[in-house]
């Protein structure tokens, strides 16, 4: 049977790194959500917090946004690397 978890049981890889780099940048999961918004993201801050908290799926569309606005690449998101 194949489950869609991860090793630690979390439902993606990035929520921690997303987690880390909006607590960097000192902004709420509201503000980063109403900013996610403007770049064409449609997200709230309850998915923010799913997100971070890995009980929530990410998309690779809402990946290829985070990437673009933390700066970094979606391999740093997903595995912690550049």
């Amino acid at each position: 049977m194949f489950i869609n978890k991860a090793i630690n049981g979390r439902n993606n890889l990035c929520g921690n790194n997303v987690a880390q780099l909006r607590k960097k940048l000192n902004i709420s999961q509201k503000k980063l959500a109403d900013r996610l918004q403007l770049l064409g993201l449609d997200i709230d801050k309850n998915a923010i917090q799913r997100i971070e908290s890995g009980q929530r799926f990410v998309t690779d569309i809402e990946i290829a946004v985070l990437s673009n606005f933390f700066d970094v690449s979606s391999d740093y998101l997903i595995n912690n690397q550049d």
